[in-house]
């Protein structure tokens, strides 16, 4: 498989973390759009959102855009959660995208 989120994954691409354990990766995206914009990665290969069938991974992933978004201090500055799919996603592994700061007041 050529997936850049697994090589990543396997440590075979160096990256920097924001956050990593057994079964997550954050790090920055590498085309930002906004000061903050992180990539929330599950390390198993997913290749899309709708593949996704393990609920103790979906609510860990949810809680780990949590505590990125608390990290970041986006909490109340405006954060934009993206997922893309079905094609629509530029790497075809699962990813969430938490950007910041973006609100009624900031532009893209």
């Amino acid at each position: 498989m050529d997936c850049i989120f697994c090589k990543i994954a396997k440590k075979e691409i160096p990256k920097d973390f924001t956050y990593e354990d057994d079964e997550i990766m954050v790090f920055s995206d590498i085309n930002p759009i906004a000061s903050t914009h992180l990539l929330v990665v599950p390390k198993e290969h997913i290749t899309d959102f709708l593949e996704l069938k393990n609920d103790k991974l979906f609510g860990k992933l949810a809680n780990t855009i949590q505590k990125m978004v608390k990290k970041t201090e986006l909490k109340d500055k405006g954060y934009r959660l993206v997922l893309n799919g079905g094609g629509a996603q530029i790497i075809d592994h699962l990813h969430f995208h938490v950007v910041g700061p973006v609100g009624k007041k900031v532009k893209m």
